[in-house]
């Protein structure tokens, strides 16, 4: 049985990044891209300890994503894969995650580096990245070893 879920927005995310066909697809492939989340003020007390944390994990809903499928082309490759093995906005809850880096924050606004997220997405939750408990040294990352890292580094910097 379905059920509804709804979630409210904590803030606004804020990036340079106003094209979807020009934001990187990853954030490993946006080193120098900075943005920064304004959270709205009853969540200002949420960021209490944060800044002692190199990266943190942002949640936002994919406000313009393309209409949900089950089969998707990635795009690091030209292969129509399973949705949920992929990371496509084209899913049947456009919810994005990205790691990004830290660089300061000041009152109710993150700043923060690495980001491929569009200007404008509202943020739903954010998450600190801990090495111990996220990191996995047996893990495989399934269709996605194939993937030449060269070709890699051209697609998802969206370098065509």
């Amino acid at each position: 049985m379905r059920k509804e879920i709804v979630f409210n927005s904590i803030g606004v995310i804020y990036s340079d990044f106003k094209d979807l066909d020009k934001i990187p697809i990853q954030p490993v492939f946006a080193e120098e891209a900075r943005g920064y989340a304004k959270l709205f003020p009853e969540f200002v007390d949420g960021l209490k300890d944060l800044e002692g944390f190199s990266h943190v994990y942002l949640l936002y809903h994919l406000h313009r994503a393309p209409e949900a499928k089950l089969q998707v082309k990635p795009f690091l490759e030209d292969t129509a894969r399973g949705v949920f093995a992929t990371r496509s906005p084209s899913r049947p809850n456009p919810i994005g995650f990205s790691l990004v880096k830290i660089d300061k924050i000041i009152g109710n606004i993150l700043h923060f580096s690495e980001l491929d997220i569009l200007n404008g997405t509202p943020l739903i939750d954010i998450k600190p990245f801990i090495p111990r408990f996220d990191f996995r040294e047996q893990a495989s990352q399934g269709w996605l070893e194939d993937i030449n890292e060269h070709e890699a580094q051209r697609r998802g910097r969206r370098q065509d």
